[in-house]
């Protein structure tokens, strides 16, 4: 059977977790939690980087952050994970939902404008699949109209928009270090940002409302309830996990985009007939071999082609069903305009197996039943 995904074992992380527990601190911001932020602030030129257990903990800092209130207006895609919407909702905001691009599934930031009004209080671009969203046109309007911008870069990391890394562009970033991700950490992720007004709020949000953050580094001689709260800090182990990942990039990005390239290029044939349609990286976007998908003509296909691969012992997969079309999207959000894309393009797509540690035999096998397929 060949697998969608299985995390990887790429250098260090068993070593790094068996050190980690000798050290005695196995609870948040030990040392390698402070080496992964570290280690960010870095390599994408961002000035503050907070592990957090998971990019929704991450989304609802975000949120908590960007001061979101009750009544509040946020626009986002629909064609996204509820964590997107979750973080807003949890602080009163009703959701706007937008169109997204056909060639990207990204948000149509030609779409965005029209759907601001008095109440809105924030943009959340997704850049799904690590490809940037067009973040010239989404800060744009973020100015005119006084906006925060929130990336929802759960899938972004090592991406970069017009070299800028995905995520550091906006006001807050938020990553997954889920076990589906490049580097992974089983369950985690982290909140960057950039301005130094959000630090100290940060901290306190972070550390169940307490300055506790302060009192390890000895600015203070005890530390206390500040404000509201939660635990949002990672453990030292997942953070071990993590480094020892970081620490193999390179190699982690050299193999994703070999499997990437694979695919697109065998392929190939199949999209120059008409039969599916590849992933689009507009100019100015580096993307990340995050994931590799194909759209097929429609519904019908896709599940017929599911079955097909399944019966080959392939374990592909669809993604989203659009936020709008669930019973939490009609309460909690509304769907501004038309519905062009959202609906139809999620239906057409279709995921292939893309980790780390698949053998390039077993991506030409997935990429040789795809091309034997006879259901078109």
């Amino acid at each position: 059977m060949i697998e969608f995904n299985r995390p990887a074992i790429v250098g260090h992380e068993i070593e790094y977790i068996q050190d980690a527990i000798q050290k005695g601190k196995l609870c948040g911001d030990g040392s390698y939690t402070k080496k992964c932020s570290e280690w960010m602030k870095t390599h994408y030129d961002v000035k503050h980087v907070l592990l957090t257990t998971s990019c929704t903990h991450a989304l609802e800092m975000a949120a908590y952050l960007a001061d979101i209130q009750p009544g509040d207006e946020v626009i986002m895609p629909s064609y996204t994970f509820v964590s997107t919407a979750d973080a807003f909702v949890l602080r009163g905001a009703k959701i706007v939902f937008v169109d997204i691009r056909p060639d990207t599934m990204n948000i149509d930031e030609n779409l965005i404008e029209d759907a601001i009004t008095e109440k809105t209080r924030a943009i959340v671009p997704v850049h799904y699949a690590g490809v940037g969203c067009e973040m010239d046109k989404i800060m744009e309007l973020a100015r005119k109209y006084n906006l925060k911008v929130i990336e929802d870069a759960a899938q972004g990391i090592d991406a970069t928009y017009k070299g800028k890394a995905l995520g550091t562009i906006g006001d807050f970033g938020c990553f997954s270090f889920h076990e589906t991700k490049n580097y992974t950490m089983g369950e985690g992720g982290a909140i960057v940002f950039q301005d130094e007004k959000y630090i100290e709020k940060a901290e306190i949000l972070r550390e169940k409302g307490t300055d506790r953050s302060k009192f390890f580094r000895g600015q203070v001689d005890k530390y206390r309830w500040m404000d509201f709260g939660s635990s949002y800090l990672p453990s030292e182990l997942n953070a071990a996990y993590l480094y020892a990942q970081l620490e193999e990039h390179e190699k982690i990005n050299k193999k994703r985009m070999e499997i990437f390239d694979y695919y697109q290029e065998k392929l190939t044939p199949l999209a120059e007939q008409g039969l599916i349609e590849q992933p689009t990286i507009p100019e100015g976007c580096k993307h990340n071999a995050h994931m590799y998908y194909i759209k097929v003509k429609d519904l019908a296909t896709r599940t017929s082609l599911l079955s097909y691969l399944r019966e080959k012992e392939i374990y592909s997969v669809f993604h989203y069903v659009p936020l709008h079309s669930s019973p939490a999207g009609m309460k909690y959000g509304r769907f501004h305009g038309e519905d062009r894309y959202t609906t139809k393009e999620s239906e057409r797509l279709l995921r292939l197996p893309m980790f780390y540690n698949l053998e390039m035999e077993d991506v030409k096998k997935v990429a040789d039943a795809i091309l034997a397929y006879k259901g078109w």
